[in-house]
């Protein structure tokens, strides 16, 4: 048995050495290249394009562009922080397979990435050392069941030592030593390759899981990888310092042999094909190649830190870091450098400064960008968008949407920074009065406040801590842990109640699938619906076939009653949910049983199949015939209001200008969404004269128009709206009112609404009845958030706009035919006017009129609260009147008045104050009804008979109740039941008040 097994190695080497013969041609040469000339001719724009163009031209990669760095579907995610992200479809072997991406076999590109916030999160070591970024690019080259590890290992070699000319003696690899714990060998194959290729033996290196063991997620394709680490320094044996955070010892090429899946259980399963991932980071590799030591010494920055000398009054760049950098004025470039690269990037794909999710990260990027640039390096407001037009040329090649968006970038800058120093302002002043509240001999700040701070103004946690240590206070961090663990805590319950429970195939249960040569699901009869002689929709029936049933994660011959399963057929009128329209609901009957419905709940597609999320009313097999029954009302609705978002998107962009691009959008049954970006929300006017755009059309009826069309032929539709999206080939063209023909001969752009778009529609936009705007809103600087209604909703919208603007009008005669009125009818308008606003906040009307309406109410209530004022100013100066004829030249002023209003028992107070200044005045008023006492008080300024505060508080320990207020004026209210007699109290008042004077000095 053993010689067979070294016969079996043998003949293993030798097949690897022939593979690697006709790969490795003329690389054991290129380490005579000329290193030192390398630097002078590797810019960061070469480098990036030798990469592709070597894969390219070399073996035939398909090159893919960059996907913005919003995760496309994936919940999983805040930013796409790896260049396989886009590619997981494919490799969790769901991709439809009518994209383009289901062809993909061998693919090459430069990611975008963002790393900051979630699993990975660089956010904080920024700027404190020389290679960490926020923002970095992904050099990458994939391989979907084609090639693996000899081809892979061969091209990263040759690129990296012929191409590159990096000399091989610096390069040292690292691969996987097995795990027994996982029941995983060591990658010796990895290992054999690496030495057949001509690394030296010393020069390969054995590593565990942890370095070299790559996992997608909990879950998910994982496999051994092996890295390619680069020695800075050089004629040296630098084995010891791989792995070992060593600055002079950096990985640049991780290539991942994706070989198994990690199941939910923690084991790890065979993949049905075996994939390549690889990522190199073009900031490593680029210092490399142009011989510095730091990322920030290179080209992709240097221009950078050149600008923010010029706009700022601090002293050139050095490259300095830890002690040796004063006044971290080095630390402050490097933020401002690479947080501008990631500010630009993300905007321009669409991710803006928010409070919540990715926008919330980048608002804490971008605040922390303005704190290093206006208090460490001293440069003006309006400094930091200044740099954008640098960031544009630096990568703008690369990703022109940097150029195309430059202009919007700049302006959501100024806006944030402008916000943020406002903030600023106010955060400081919120420290100072916790700070003047505290006990002097206190050193812990309230980490309560710092939360706040934090998390409401926007403050990063190291500015607070640096303005507490200012003034020798820091904040409890164990405290603080525990509010960020509640607000995570909070934040994942909130996402998994998101989440649909829908029973979702699995990786390899789509490859049992297909290897058993189930068909992908025929899902066109979803699109077959006419328009009937009456008007109405007719829907074609349809019979189908169970296929296959999924249940508690594995496929099954049959489910139960009772039991939740996923129901494949071979056919479908089911809608599943995509392209922002909500998933059909409806029900199954069986062959024979027509009186046994099985509800469909939730409808997916994965990997070509269709699923149905079904509770089984009783037995249900494969090879089941049925019969589906869509919910043809609820359809309609959505049918409705996606025609009706395609219609309104024309609009927006007919009013507003080409600037306008979705940002997403979401139509169900009862209405829809759409989000745009837009400098700021629209105003009456344009918000007026979009629903009459869109109500144009469906006056007009016009024709929808749906044709397949090859997606590289549609794409050159002029005025064509398209979103982040994968699209299939062939592609849906819906068009409103102008045929696709038509639209595929002309030239002229942005006559008709037109898009790329999965979806059911109506064939002709009548159907919408009426469209109304119910709301619209900022949702974070430049992306607005429309919410309408269309159909009978819409008009019960418009309904009761007209019912509140009757209500307000109404309001409106009553106050001006009113006479002077009395303090308590001023308080009833009072009331009724704001309950009318809370109805016109909260009552679905037209956002327009909501519009109007609120400045309305708002003026008609301060005019109501300035003219309530008054009439307290007034009531106030009897009173006083009153009381100073019956207690004249009093030190001490203590009575009883009669209002239920604190606040003209405290205007009298001061009344009486203002006209005998030296005494000290206290009134009460007994509510009898209630049983309170109000009380407050007023003492002359710098009095040394007592405070204010002092006197409610001594009230308040015989009424019981609470007072506040300061030394010279402060209120309350206890409790009558305390006392037999009210009149007591003012006995108790004068005493104390007296007795405080007879012992004050002097």
């Amino acid at each position: 048995m053993a010689a067979r097994i070294v016969l079996v190695k043998r003949f293993h080497c030798a097949h690897l050495n022939a593979k690697l013969s006709t790969l490795l041609t003329g690389i054991r040469r290129c380490s005579a290249l000329s290193y030192s000339r390398s630097h002078e001719e590797f810019t960061s724009k070469r480098v990036r394009r030798k990469f592709i163009d070597f894969f390219k031209e070399g073996y035939e990669h398909r090159v893919v562009s960059s996907s913005s760095v919003r995760p496309r579907g994936d919940p999983s995610l805040l930013f796409v922080n790896a260049g396989m992200n886009q590619f997981k479809p494919i490799l969790l072997g769901c991709a439809d397979p009518r994209s383009e991406m289901a062809s993909y076999r061998r693919v090459v590109n430069s990611q975008k990435c963002v790393r900051a916030g979630g699993k990975h999160n660089d956010l904080e070591d920024v700027g404190k050392d020389m290679y960490h970024h926020t923002f970095f690019e992904m050099l990458g080259n994939w391989s979907f069941g084609d090639y693996f590890k000899v081809e892979a290992c061969a091209m990263a070699w040759r690129l990296l030592t012929e191409e590159y000319g990096i000399p091989a003696e610096r390069l040292y690899i690292s691969y996987f030593s097995g795990d027994a714990a996982n029941g995983l060998p060591a990658d010796e194959e990895t290992r054999q390759i690496w030495l057949s290729i001509g690394v030296r033996p010393d020069h390969v290196l054995p590593f565990g899981m942890k370095d070299n063991f790559w996992e997608m997620g909990e879950t998910g394709p994982c496999g051994p990888c092996t890295e390619i680490h680069y020695d800075h320094v050089g004629n040296r044996n630098a084995t010891s310092l791989v792995n070992a955070d060593s600055p002079d010892v950096v990985e640049i090429w991780n290539l991942v042999f994706m070989q198994y899946n990690r199941e939910s259980n923690g084991s790890l399963r065979a993949l049905p094909q075996c994939s390549v991932d690889t990522g190199m980071g073009l900031e490593r590799l680029v210092t490399i190649l142009q011989g510095k030591r730091s990322n920030y010494d290179t080209d992709l920055f240097t221009p950078l830190l050149s600008a923010i000398h010029q706009s700022s009054k601090a002293p050139a760049y050095q490259g300095r870091a830890g002690e040796a950098d004063v006044g971290q004025v080095d630390m402050a470039y490097r933020v401002v450098a690479d947080h501008i690269r990631t500010i630009c990037v993300c905007i321009a794909d669409g991710v803006y400064p928010g409070m919540t999710g990715a926008e919330l990260v980048l608002r804490r990027i971008l605040r922390r960008a303005v704190r290093f640039s206006t208090e460490v390096l001293q440069a003006p407001e309006g400094a930091l968008a200044s740099l954008v037009p640098t960031v544009a040329h630096i990568l703008g090649d690369a990703y022109p949407e940097l150029n195309t968006e430059s202009e919007r970038i700049m302006d959501l800058i100024n806006q944030n920074e402008a916000q943020f120093l406002s903030s600023l302002k106010q955060g400081r002043r919120v420290i100072d009065r916790t700070l003047s509240n505290m006990d002097k001999d206190s050193a812990v700040f309230p980490a309560s406040v710092a939360w706040s701070l934090h998390r409401n103004l926007g403050f990063p946690l190291d500015l607070i801590d640096l303005m507490l240590e200012e003034r020798g206070k820091m904040v409890d961090k164990k405290e603080m842990e525990v509010l960020e663990d509640e607000y995570e805590k909070l934040r994942f319950q909130s996402e998994e109640d998101d989440e649909d429970r829908t029973d979702q195939l699995d990786l390899h249960s789509l490859a049992e699938l297909q290897s058993r040569g189930v068909p992908h699901t025929d899902d066109l009869l979803k699109y077959c619906y006419s328009l009937g002689s009456d008007g109405h929709y007719v829907f074609e029936p349809c019979r189908a076939s169970v296929l296959a049933l999924y249940c508690e994660g594995a496929l099954v011959s049959e489910v139960h009653e009772g039991q939740c399963c996923g129901v494949i057929l071979d056919r479908t009128s089911f809608y599943a949910e995509q392209g922002g329209q909500a998933h059909d609901q409806g029900y199954f009957t069986k062959d024979g049983l027509q009186d046994v419905l099985f509800p469909v709940n939730c409808v997916r597609l994965a990997g070509g199949y269709v699923i149905h999320q079904v509770t089984a009313a009783e037995t249900l097999r494969t090879g089941d015939q049925v019969h589906l029954h869509v919910d043809e009302a609820r359809r309609l609705d959505c049918m409705v209001n996606h025609t009706a978002t395609h219609v309104l998107n024309f609009a927006l962009r007919e009013l507003l200008g080409p600037s306008v691009s979705q940002r997403g959008s979401h139509c169900t049954a009862s209405r829809l969404r759409f989000d745009f970006s837009v400098k700021g929300s629209l105003s009456i006017s344009e918000l007026q004269q979009v629903e009459e755009l869109v109500q144009n059309i469906i006056r007009q009826n016009a024709e929808v128009h749906i044709e397949e069309v090859a997606l590289s032929r549609a794409k050159q539709i002029p005025g064509l709206r398209t979103v982040d999206e994968v699209y299939p080939d062939p592609v849906r063209v819906v068009s409103v009112a102008m045929p696709i023909s038509d639209l595929l001969t002309s030239n002229t752009a942005g006559q008709s609404s037109v898009e790329l778009c999965c979806g059911t529609h109506l064939l002709r936009t009548g159907a919408i009845g009426d469209f109304v705007i119910v709301s619209e809103r900022q949702m974070v600087k430049g992306i607005s958030r429309i919410i309408a209604l269309t159909g009978d909703e819409a008009k019960k919208a418009r309904e009761a706009g007209h019912t509140l603007q009757e209500e307000f009008e109404s309001l409106v005669a009553r106050v001006g035919v009113a006479s002077v009125p009395s303090i308590p009818a001023a308080q009833r308008l009072s009331k009724e006017i704001g309950l009318l606003m809370n109805v016109v906040d909260n009552t679905p009307i037209p956002q327009w009129q909501r519009r109007e309406l609120q400045t309305r109410l708002k003026a008609m209530q301060k005019s109501s609260n300035t003219a309530f004022r008054k009439l307290e100013i007034k009531e106030a100066a009897l009173k006083a009147e009153e009381l100073l004829d019956k207690h004249s030249n009093k030190t001490v002023l203590v009575d009883f008045i009669q209002t239920d209003s604190i606040s003209v028992l405290m205007k009298t107070v001061l009344q009486l104050s203002k006209s005998s200044p030296d005494s000290l005045v206290m009134l009460f008023s007994h509510l009898r009804l209630s049983g309170k006492v109000l009380f407050a008080c007023q003492v002359p300024k710098g009095s040394t008979g007592g405070s204010a505060i002092e006197w409610a508080l001594h009230v308040c320990e015989r009424l019981g109740g609470n007072a506040d207020g300061s030394n010279d004026v402060a209120k309350g209210v206890g409790n009558a039941a305390k006392v037999k007699d009210v009149t007591e109290i003012l006995h108790w008042a004068e005493e104390f008040a007296h007795k405080k004077i007879r012992n004050s000095p002097g």
